[in-house]
Order: C-alpha cells, then structure tokens, then sequence
C-alpha cells in the first residue's frame, strides 16, 4: 500500500492518549485489516509507520493517528470528535481482544502466532461502515470492490478535519448512500444485488448501529444482519469480524479461505463443511486462526470475497 508523505512537526492535536496494551499489540498489524485497499480513502500508513484513520463519532468527525512510543500506543486526534476517538482509542487497538485463551496446537499455527504477537483482533464500532465493505466485497475480486469503495467514499464522504493526509475522507453517512441514484450503481462497478443490499443497511443505519451502542452479544448481531435482504453467513461473519472484533466468526462461502486453510494445516484444499469441522476446537478463536493462516505465508492470496452460489442467481442474493 502507498505510504504517505506528511510534515515532521504536527499541529497540537485537539486530544491524545497512551497506554500500554494489555497484551502485545501492532498498530500496523491490527488496523490493517481495516484498510479498503491500498488507496482507501478513510485510512492510510505514513512512511514512519503510524496508521491515520477517519473517524465518525457522535459528537463529529475526527482524524485519527495511531503509533508507538516506547512500549506505550499512543493516538493523536483532531476534529469535533477528538475527544471522543481519544476514550474509545484502546478499542480500536483491540483492547478488547483476549488471546488468553487461545492455544494455536499446530506447527504453522505456533509459528505464525509467534511471528505476530501484536495482531490483534479488533473492531471499529461503525456498523454502517463495516457493512458496506462488506457487501462490496461480495461474489467480485477484491480489487474491483476496493476500487468502487475508494470511488464511492472519495465521491459521498466529506473532507476529513485537518491535518489530515490529502485525499482522505469521512466515511459517508446513510443519508448519502441513499442519496446515490440506482442508475449510478453501475457506474461504479456495483451491481443491483449488492447496491441493494448497501440501501437497506443505510436506510437503517440508526437501527443497525444500535446492535452496537447496545452491547448485544453476537448471536443476536448475527441473527439481525442475515434478516437483511442481501447479507448472507459471510457477510454477517465479515462485519461481526470487522465492526465488533469476533475472534471466533468463521467467513464460510469464502472464495479461498477453506483451500488456503486446508492445503495449509492439513496438506489438502477443504470444503465449506470441512472448514467448519477442522476449526471446531479452536472455537472462540477460528477467525484469528485464519488470520494467523494469512499472516503467517498467505499474505498475497487474495483477499476474502464468498463463493458464487451455482446455478441461476436469484434478485437478491445471500451470500
């Protein structure tokens, strides 16, 4: 991904903080899950390695810097929603996320999970987000979904708060995903099933965003995306991965996630089924065994995207 090229000497920033993780934890590594492809307008890696990220919050927008100091993270923030960004900072790092539990119990697994002990799983709180990232990600190769969302949140989202890099935007609101006619979809490489599915989630933005601000556990989260018209096992288990930090969501009907976790741990290229079985004892921990699988030898493969149903296709599609 492009680095970015940005003044020595930073304004004063309208909040910050630093902690010290309670576990190992990789700025770079945790958030970059979170990155739409390489020209993702919403977060971008400078050449010293600090992440900058937008921030919608409640009380604004807000631009965000996350690096290191020492054993400490820190996180620099400007905007209206400074403040905000600043108190939910150790969350967006993964603070949540406790690795405790998880015993990696294979030769690759014990290797990659020493190799990236700073990998985190974490969430970024906005629904909305996650959801349309998702669903742009559906059934196409990532490189035409990261192309739509960098066109979409450059042409919907407004500029984000100084100093942020050039170029990098607020992700768009509901209101203005609505607001992009069905014929425009097209134009951006969108087709009717997934633009559709974007309109429902964005129309219910409020709703959706509760199952957040609520602390629902994620059974009930699951349940109450795939009852939306278009959003299917892996997008629930790709916005539960990316918007709540579930460790333990499985992407089942991804393009290559159950051959590269198969040919990888078990020598042979695994089916759905089979996937679901393999990872069963590591249960509460079966996402951050795929990521360690990606980490440790499989950063090239490309990226997540589920499995075309066979036959004809009906209007709405649930992946």
């Amino acid at each position: 991904m492009p680095a970015l090229d940005l003044p020595t000497v930073l304004p004063t920033p309208d909040a910050r903080v630093e902690w010290v993780p309670r576990h190992a934890t990789s700025v770079r590594l945790t958030l970059g899950r979170a990155q739409q492809g390489g020209a993702d307008p919403t977060q971008q890696r400078a050449r010293d390695g600090a992440v900058w990220r937008t921030v919608r919050t409640p009380t604004g927008a807000a631009v965000a810097r996350f690096d290191h100091v020492g054993d400490a993270v820190r996180c620099l923030a400007w905007g209206e929603g400074a403040e905000h960004v600043a108190a939910i900072a150790p969350v967006l790092l993964g603070d949540a996320d406790d690795p405790s539990g998880f015993v990696p119990a294979h030769p690759f697994l014990e290797v990659a999970h020493r190799g990236h002990p700073g990998m985190r799983i974490a969430g970024s709180g906005d629904m909305l987000h996650g959801m349309v990232g998702a669903i742009l990600e559906q059934r196409v190769e990532s490189l035409v979904a990261f192309t739509s969302w960098t066109r979409l949140v450059r042409r919907l989202g407004d500029p984000a708060p100084a100093p942020a890099p050039s170029g990098m935007r607020m992700f768009p609101s509901g209101a203005a995903w609505l607001g992009v006619e069905q014929g425009e979809w097209r134009a951006f490489d969108v087709d009717l099933g997934r633009a559709t599915a974007i309109r429902w989630a964005a129309a219910r933005e409020r709703s959706l965003q509760r199952l957040v601000d609520d602390g629902r556990d994620l059974a009930s989260v699951d349940r109450a995306l795939r009852s939306l018209p278009g959003i299917g096992a892996w997008t629930s288990a790709e916005v539960r991965q990316r918007v709540l930090g579930d460790a333990d969501a499985v992407s089942v009907g991804d393009f290559h996630l159950a051959t590269v976790v198969g040919q990888t741990l078990a020598g042979r290229a695994f089916d759905d089924a089979e996937l679901v079985a393999y990872l069963e004892p590591w249960r509460g921990h079966r996402y951050r065994v795929a990521r360690l699988v990606y980490a440790g030898g499989f950063e090239r493969a490309p990226r997540r995207a589920p499995r075309r149903s066979p036959g004809p296709q009906p209007r709405t599609v649930r992946p």
